[in-house]
């Protein structure tokens, strides 16, 4: 608890990890609207872009949380290389 308190460990790494959760759910939810919900109802082109939506959404959810857990991962190492020096 003192460590979370005085910021000697981060706490968003583990936060990450559920934002990534509730970005997939959102895409899959954004993208069976998408799928089935259409001006003129169902429609082909409806169904392939939700498909679309869901892969392109999938992999831009992991890329955006991966960067951020390599900022946190590079902040740790860095903070480990000043305390080795000190």
């Amino acid at each position: 608890m003192k460590n979370a308190l005085f910021f000697n460990t981060m706490l968003t790494p583990k936060i990450i990890t559920f934002v990534y959760w509730v970005m997939l759910l959102l895409v899959l939810l954004a993208s069976i609207n998408t799928m089935f919900t259409s001006w003129d109802g169902f429609s082909f082109s409806s169904f392939l872009l939700g498909i679309f939506y869901i892969l392109v959404g999938t992999i831009t959810a992991r890329i955006s949380c991966e960067l951020l857990i390599v900022l946190f991962t590079m902040n740790e190492a860095l903070q480990k290389l000043n305390n080795k020096q000190n």
